[in-house]
C-alpha cells in the first residue's frame, strides 16, 4: 500500500494548532534568558583575544548606560553550566560594569556546530589578528572534517559536504579567502610563540612566516636568538633558505647567523615599528591591513601642518 505524503504545515509542534498568527511568532522567536556571569565558562581554546583597549572602553560605557542590546549566545554543559559560543567580549564588558548577569540565549548545538559558529561570529570584528585567523581556521576546518557535511548556521540547515579534498577551498569560499591563503593561515600555528607574536605585530610578513613554519621549533628558537643579536627579521628569500636547509638537517644557529647577516635589498629602507605602540593612536575602524597606509596619511597630514607653522612664522 502506496503512503500518503506527509503533509507539512510550517509548525514546530502540536500546540501550535491552537494559537493564532501573533502567538505562533512569537513562540518562534528565540527564547532570551538572563543568566548569572558566574555560571559563564570561556569555550575551549578560544582563538580570539579579548583586548582591553579603547573599544572595550567604549563597550564597557555602553553597556553601562544601555545594557546588553545583543543577547550573547550560549551552549549548555553535561556539568550544568554554560560555555560561551559568541559574546566573549560582551561578557567581559559585563563584567567590567559591574553587572552580575547578562541576556542570553541558549542554543543546542554539537561540539563541531559550535565551533563553526564560534569562528563565524567572531569574524565580524573590524581587527582580526593573523594569529587569531590561524587558529580559528584551523578549528573551523578540523570541525568540518569531522562533521563529514558542511555546516551554514545562518542560513540553511546542514547539507551535504563535497569530498575531503575541497575543505579549505569550501572554508576559503565561508571566510572570503582563497583557499591557499587558508592553508598560509593555518600553517602559522606551526609557529613557536615568539615568531607568532612578531606576525602580530607586523615585523613579520605572512609569506616568509609560512616558511619558517616548516623550521621545528629548536630551529625557530635559534632564529629568535640570531634575530635578536641581528635587530632584523628574515626576508622571504631568507626564510626560504632556512627552510631549504632545515629539510636538509643542516639548519644550525651557525647558518641561521650567516643567513640573518646578508643584506637585504630593501633593509635600509626598511623602518619597523610596533604595532601594539602604534594601534593606540589608529582608529578601531582602521582594519589591520591597512595600518601602513593609515601611518603615511598622518605622516603626510603633520608634514602639511608642519609648513603651515613655518609659513606662519615668516
Amino acid at each position: 500500500m502506496k503512503e500518503r505524503p506527509k503533509i507539512d504545515l510550517g509548525m514546530t509542534g502540536y500546540d501550535e494548532l491552537f494559537m493564532n498568527d501573533q502567538e505562533r511568532a512569537e513562540n518562534r522567536l528565540p527564547k532570551i534568558y538572563d543568566i548569572p556571569l558566574s555560571e559563564i565558562d570561556d569555550f575551549p581554546d578560544h582563538p580570539f583575544q579579548v583586548r582591553l583597549d579603547e573599544d572595550m572602553d567604549q563597550l564597557v560605557e555602553s553597556v553601562k548606560e544601555r545594557g546588553i542590546i545583543t543577547p550573547i549566545t550560549l551552549r549548555k554543559k553535561n556539568d550544568g553550566r554554560y560555555e560561551i559560543v559568541s559574546g566573549h567580549r560582551r561578557r567581559k564588558a559585563c563584567e567590567l560594569a559591574g553587572l552580575k548577569n547578562i541576556p542570553a540565549e541558549i542554543k543546542e548545538l554539537t561540539r563541531d556546530e559550535a565551533i563553526i559558529l564560534m569562528v563565524e561570529s567572531n569574524l565580524q570584528r573590524s581587527v582580526i589578528l593573523p594569529s587569531e585567523k590561524a587558529f580559528s581556521y584551523k578549528m573551523r576546518l578540523e570541525a568540518m572534517k569531522r562533521q563529514g557535511q558542511r555546516t551554514d548556521l545562518t542560513s540553511s540547515p546542514l547539507a551535504p559536504k563535497s569530498p575531503g579534498g575541497r575543505s579549505n577551498e569550501e572554508l576559503g569560499e565561508q571566510v572570503g579567502e582563497s583557499k591557499d591563503q587558508v592553508r598560509r593561515y593555518i600553517r602559522l600555528t606551526y609557529l613557536v610563540p615568539e615568531i607568532l607574536q612578531m606576525v602580530d605585530d607586523g615585523k613579520i610578513a605572512l609569506r616568509p612566516a609560512v616558511e619558517l613554519s616548516y623550521l621545528n621549533d629548536i630551529e625557530q628558537m635559534d632564529l629568535v636568538e640570531a634575530m635578536d643579536l641581528a635587530m632584523a627579521t628574515p626576508s622571504h628569500a631568507q626564510a626560504i633558505k632556512m627552510r631549504s636547509f632545515s629539510g636538509e638537517g643542516k639548519l644550525t644557529p651557525e647558518v641561521i647567523e650567516s643567513i640573518m647577516c646578508e643584506e637585504k635589498p630593501n633593509q635600509k629602507e626598511k623602518i619597523n615599528i610596533r604595532y601594539e605602540d602604534a594601534k593606540r593612536y589608529i582608529p578601531s575602524s582602521v582594519p589591520y591591513d591597512k595600518t601602513g597606509e593609515f601611518i603615511l596619511k598622518a605622516l603626510e597630514y603633520y608634514h602639511r601642518h608642519l609648513e603651515r607653522q613655518r609659513d606662519d612664522a615668516r
